[in-house]
């Protein structure tokens, strides 16, 4: 079963900076884009950054300059470095993959990962 596992999360001061990790588990037959999202209080679901299997990489215009997507596909594993966090970066950060597996290509979510952001 092909799970998407993420860590990173947690509270941080203004100006300061997190790093996030998705693993995708399971049998695998290859993983394609990959990006982050994020929820915050009140908010509709948004998206953070892209990525895709080549390592070319899209941004919100609200984290440009901050935020870097990354990946690792020996791992299956994406990341998001956060620098010069803000209090309106707190969010629950979901990483999301098309993956392809047993039964298909299709998107999996991982299970957020609260990110607060104190001023």
């Amino acid at each position: 079963q092909v799970q998407l596992v993420e860590s990173g999360g947690g509270l941080v001061q203004a100006g300061g900076s997190l790093r996030l990790s998705c693993q995708a588990t399971g049998i695998i037959f290859g993983v394609n884009a990959m990006a982050w999202f994020r929820q915050g209080p009140g908010k509709q679901r948004e998206l953070v950054a892209t990525i895709t299997s080549g390592g070319n990489a899209n941004y919100a215009d609200s984290v440009k300059g901050r935020f870097t997507v990354s990946r690792e596909n020996a791992k299956n594993t994406v990341y998001l470095q956060m620098n010069s966090l803000k209090p309106d970066d707190t969010a629950v950060y979901y990483c999301n993959a098309n993956i392809r597996a047993w039964g298909g290509e299709k998107d999996y979510w991982g299970q957020g990962t609260q990110v607060t952001v104190s001023s």
